[in-house]
C-alpha cells in the first residue's frame, strides 16, 4: 500500500535526510520507488524537484547522487 496522504514537501525533506544521512548513496528512481514506496509519479517529481534544487544530480549511469558544493 502506498502512502499518498503526505504533503510533496514532507517526501522532499525525507529523501534529502537519507542522502545526508548516508553519504555516497547512488540511487535509481527504480530503487527510490522501492525504498520510499513512491508510486512512479511521485518519485518522478521528487527527484525533479530535488535535481532542480541542486541537491541531487543524475550520473550517466542513470543513478541520482547527492550534488556535492563546490567552494
Amino acid at each position: 500500500m502506498l502512502i499518498v496522504e503526505r504533503p510533496f514537501a514532507d517526501w522532499i525533506n525525507r529523501v534529502r535526510a537519507e542522502y545526508l544521512e548516508m553519504p555516497g548513496l547512488s540511487l535509481t528512481e527504480w530503487q527510490m520507488r522501492r525504498l520510499w514506496r513512491f508510486d512512479a509519479n511521485v518519485c518522478h517529481a521528487v527527484v525533479d524537484a530535488l535535481v532542480a534544487s541542486n541537491f541531487l544530480r543524475r550520473r550517466p549511469d542513470n543513478t541520482y547522487v547527492r550534488r556535492e558544493a563546490r567552494l
